[in-house]
């Protein structure tokens, strides 16, 4: 099959959990498929290729709210006029375009990865027009996949067209990174540090993990593995709140780097409000770190045990949980994340493909 691809901004190397998951089931989906993934060109900075997998790299920009819909646009109207079989559109802003796909005989398939609007960085604006988008998707796709079990049962009544199924993300087999010169960079001990990751956005309230860590009276240092895209001002109260001799702000790391953190870290802390399903909790998981996480939906997904969850933006009670697990002898956990496999999860993926073509 021709399967085209947008609502990403790319990949290899581009920061974000829609952009892993990409990655790991195109990668798999290719050995039997021909891909064609379009990227947003001021995020592209590797030019890795791979088999099967065309990339078309369209322009862009970073303004907060338009950057999504130009590139949905201009990718939309490459595939009208390309040979694919089926459209995958990631998350429902970039399906604003899919009724141009029903003129068509191509099949569209949506994975909703998270409701945006719920974000804090959204404008009201903005919030009306992602709503929007989502009543089109799922008014037009033919299936709907859904990475959260949680906002499929929200909003799949309102599906018109298509089936809907819950896929997961994955995570791959960890690789222990015995190297220790990234910790030495930042006089980081090992198992003595709290590791976080992800984009510095509102909705991963780093502010709050901040604060609560602040209240800390111990020799540890918090991680903060992640970089900006839009949110300068978000990114300077961090900067500008954090104690640097304590907190640590690495940017964006990936590959070894990033491995070599997971591989040392004492305890992973997951403080957002909003997620869709956080690939960065289940690799922390497939490094058997212990892990405090925020009592949303997406955690409730992983099924932790009750010790390991605090209420969203209760700093107090985060700060006593870290606290308890800091004077705590280090003690590897194991996780059963038997069905997080990427394996798995592309070949669900290509069913759901196959099914629609027959």
């Amino acid at each position: 099959m021709n399967i085209s691809v947008y609502g990403l901004r790319g990949f290899p190397k581009i920061q974000g959990g829609v952009e892993t998951h990409c990655e790991n089931i195109y990668r798999r989906l290719a050995c039997t498929n021909h891909i064609t993934v379009y990227r947003r060109k001021p995020y592209i900075g590797s030019n890795e290729q791979f088999p099967n997998i065309r990339f078309i790299d369209l322009p862009s920009t970073r303004i907060k709210g338009f950057e999504p819909l130009l590139h949905s646009f201009l990718a939309a109207i490459h595939i009208l006029f390309n040979k694919s079989d089926i459209v995958h559109i990631h998350n429902i802003g970039p399906a604003f375009f899919s009724p141009l796909f029903r003129l068509t005989r191509k099949r569209i398939v949506l994975t909703y990865h998270t409701p945006n609007y719920e974000h804090s960085k959204w404008g009201a604006f903005a919030k009306f027009i992602l709503k929007i988008s989502e009543s089109i998707a799922l008014r037009y796709a033919h299936d709907v996949i859904f990475v959260n079990k949680f906002q499929m049962d929200k909003v799949k009544d309102r599906i018109y067209a298509g089936n809907y199924y819950y896929i997961p993300n994955g995570v791959d087999k960890p690789v222990i990174s015995t190297n220790d010169n990234l910790l030495k960079q930042w006089d980081l001990t090992k198992h003595k540090y709290i590791l976080a990751v992800g984009r510095l956005t509102p909705e991963k309230r780093f502010d709050s993990l901040i604060n609560a860590f602040l209240q800390l009276q111990t020799d540890w240092k918090l991680v903060i593995a992640g970089s900006v895209e839009t949110e300068r001002d978000y990114q300077q109260k961090l900067v500008t709140s954090a104690d640097h001799n304590r907190v640590i702000f690495t940017g964006f790391v990936f590959g070894e780097q990033l491995q070599q953190l997971y591989s040392h870290a004492g305890l992973y802390v997951l403080s957002s409000s909003n997620e869709g399903f956080p690939i960065v909790l289940l690799e922390a998981m497939s490094y058997r770190i212990p892990v405090i996480v925020s009592d949303i939906p997406a955690t409730r997904l992983v099924e932790l045990p009750e010790d390991c969850y605090f209420p969203s933006g209760d700093e107090k009670t985060l700060s006593g949980l870290m606290d308890y697990r800091i004077k705590q002898k280090y003690t590897p956990v194991d996780y059963n994340l038997a069905k997080y496999n990427w394996d798995t999860i592309a070949d669900e993926t290509d069913r759901i493909y196959n099914k629609l073509i027959q």
